[in-house]
């Protein structure tokens, strides 16, 4: 299957790179395709789940207000995490159904051990939210 343009920008949002390993944690059926498409297009290869003995470079996050705990989440993210690597919290836009108040990933990042650094449209019904170790976050500067 081939991915436009537009749609591989999706991914290049996320920093996705050829040859990157992205793990995927919260899939559901309302997960952007397109998205997913572009990132297993971009990386040039399928996306890991959390059974897998890889190092990620990536940790793509599908979070829902009722999928349970946020820090459980955020922590089994950092599970297969490379030092460096980037989690990309995945939430429902304002105002659709699962939306994630701004203010509650303020409040838990930290205590799971990660600083967010920006937000952005990922796909049409979601926002991304990109978590990094403070470790990686200063190295990068």
């Amino acid at each position: 299957m081939s991915v436009d343009s537009g749609s591989a920008g999706m991914a290049a949002r996320l920093g996705i790179k050829p040859g990157m390993v992205v793990q995927e944690l919260g899939w559901d059926e309302d997960a952007d395709e397109d998205l997913r498409d572009s990132i297993v297009e971009v990386s040039g290869s399928e996306m890991v789940d959390e059974d897998t003995d890889e190092v990620a470079d990536v940790v793509v996050l599908w979070w829902r207000e009722d999928d349970g705990d946020l820090f459980d989440a955020l922590t089994d993210a950092l599970t297969s995490l490379a030092d460096e690597g980037v989690v990309w919290l995945l939430v429902p836009k304002s105002g659709r159904p699962g939306h994630v108040e701004p203010g509650d990933v303020t409040e838990v990042a930290p205590t799971a051990g990660l600083q967010q650094t920006s937000s952005i449209s990922a796909a049409k019904e979601w926002s991304g939210i990109r978590l990094v170790t403070p470790k990686a976050a200063r190295s990068r500067r």
